[in-house]
Order: structure tokens, then sequence, then C-alpha cells
């Protein structure tokens, strides 16, 4: 059997995704494919010179370039995929365990949530700022400054539409609300979702929702069609900007160490799992795929919560 080569094999599938319009996905695997490119020095190789040793280099140069290993376990995943769709196609033989020594799944040590007390400030509309920029004699919490009052209300109205991804929030249309009800399909999932506004809410999404009658998107994120490479490209543009603000105010803030757009979704989950909602309705109210997906939001939290219960079961035999 003649094996196909990899790079080949992925700029088809590239150019398959960007006709059926994946404008994400194909990002993602033309990333990959620039990366391993780079790797092997441009000299496309068979499937049957992908092995274990040469995929445990690649890590290890993966990381020597100071990629994170969520972005390792991402171009890993990339890679498997491409492989198991050439041994279903005959293009390649199979190796098992080919895939084993490498990292493929994402990195959860890294806790994105926010405190109960930080995400209560962001909610209200203030911070705790940091000493050098309070007042010599005022108040402990401020006003932020303009540019970042926009971005602490996105911010909080993501905590309060249960974690919504930016993704989501950018592709909002103003049909999607009915008698203050906002019914959206997850663009990651294709699941349907249906979040009842609270007051605050609301107040939010009027404070900022756009004013062009002839745009059908909610917010002033994006202006080009849905579904579009160029609409793909604003909200990849939009993402950055919004995650530099978030930087930004989260430098502003005390005792905030980072924000990004994952952290509203994290903060949301792990609040809900300390209020001892199940997770499976924590998987619902969010649109995973499976219960397993939410697990991985919350496995870096367990720890506090089993020590808390450790120290109850000590005191209650202690009396």
């Amino acid at each position: 059997m003649e094996q196909k080569k990899l790079l080949e094999t992925l700029a088809l599938i590239i150019n398959e995704q960007k006709e059926n319009r994946q404008w994400g996905t194909s990002h993602i695997y033309q990333s990959t494919a620039n990366s391993f490119s780079l790797y092997i020095k441009g000299v496309d190789i068979p499937f049957g010179q992908l092995t274990p040793t040469l995929l445990k280099d690649y890590e290890i140069y993966l990381r020597s370039r100071r990629c994170s290993w969520n972005t390792v376990a991402t171009y890993m995943k990339v890679l498997k995929a491409v492989y198991n769709r050439a041994v279903d196609r005959g293009d390649a033989l199979f190796v098992p365990r080919l895939f084993k020594h490498v990292r493929t799944s994402p990195c959860t040590e890294h806790k994105k949530a926010l405190r109960t007390e930080d995400m209560r400030l962001l909610l209200n509309g203030t911070t705790a700022a940091k000493p050098s920029a309070r007042p010599k004699e005022g108040n402990p919490t401020m006003p932020l400054p303009a540019p970042l009052q926009s971005t602490q209300m996105y911010f909080a109205l993501m905590f309060l539409l249960r974690g919504i991804p930016f993704v989501d929030l950018a592709y909002l249309r103003k049909t999607d609300i009915r008698d203050n009800v906002l019914t959206y399909r997850r663009r990651k999932t294709g699941r349907l979702l249906t979040v009842t506004l609270s007051a605050q809410a609301v107040r939010l999404i009027n404070a900022l929702a756009q004013h062009d009658s002839h745009s059908p998107y909610l917010f002033p994120f994006l202006s080009s069609p849905e579904g579009t490479e160029a609409a793909y490209h604003e909200y990849q543009l939009a993402l950055r900007r919004f995650n530099h603000r978030l930087k930004t105010l989260a430098k502003y803030a005390d005792k905030i160490d980072s924000l990004s757009t994952y952290s509203a979704r994290h903060t949301w989950a792990t609040m809900a799992y300390y209020c001892e909602i199940h997770p499976g309705i924590i998987s619902e109210a969010m649109g995973h795929s499976s219960i397993a997906v939410t697990e991985v939001y919350l496995k870096p939290f367990q720890n506090d919560k089993i020590d808390s219960a450790n120290q109850q079961v000590i005191a209650f035999v202690q009396g």
C-alpha cells in the first residue's frame, strides 16, 4: 500500500473545511500544519514515518519554543485526527498506541475561576483598585476608567448568561431575545440553549446593544454576514481586543491575577459547583456535549471542596 503524506493530507482537509465554511477549525488545522512543517523543515513525510519517537520529539520542540501545554495538546489532537482519518481511508497503516506518550488533552491545572468577592465586585460595576490606582483619600473601591467600563459590563453579562462563550456572545442576533428570554445555539456543539434574563442582564444588554438598525447582530462586534470568512476574521479581531482589555482590567484591579474570556465561564461553573448543583445540570446549563467536558472545568476546584469536607468530618468526630 502506498501511504499518503501527512502535510499533503492536512492541506486537503483544510480545503474541505474552508469549503464547508468551518473557518475556526480550518484556522486551527492550518496553525498545526504551519508548526509541524517548521519542525520537519518543510519536507513532507509519509504517515509511515509518524512514529512515537517523532511525536515525542515534536512535543519537546514545541515546549522549547515556549508553547503552552494546551497548545501542544491542540496540535497533537489535530495530528491524531488526521492520522485516524488516513487509517480509516486506507491511506496509512494502523499503529497501536501511537499517540500514547504525548499530550492530547487540555491541561486543567491553571485555575481560571475568580474568587466570589472579585466576581461580586465585577458584577456591581466596581473593582478593588490596586493601591497605586487609589486616591490617597477615598473609598477602597472606585469606578473604572471609561475605556474599561464596557469591558467589565460585557464580562458581567457573560457570567449572568451562564458563562456564555465570547464566540456565542459575538454572534448573538437581535431576534434571539423575546419576552426577556434569550435563545441561541452554541456554535461549538450545536446545542440549543434558553436563558431567562435577570433584571441586571436586561439592563446590561440595553446598555451594550448596538443601535444600527441594519445590522442583525445584537452587539457591535461583527458587521459581515454570518458564515463568511470576513465575519470569522472580525470575530478573531474582536476576541483579541477583548482579551487585551480584560488583561488591562485585571492589572487595574487588586488581587485579580488574570482575566480572559474563559474566566466568566469557569467562574460560573465553579460557583454552581460550590452551590452543590449537580454536574449534569451544570453541563446542560453550559451546553456541553457531555458531563465529561464539564468535569474539565470542575476538576481544578475539587480538592478545595474535599479538604473542606475532611475538616468537617474531623470536627464532627472531635466534638
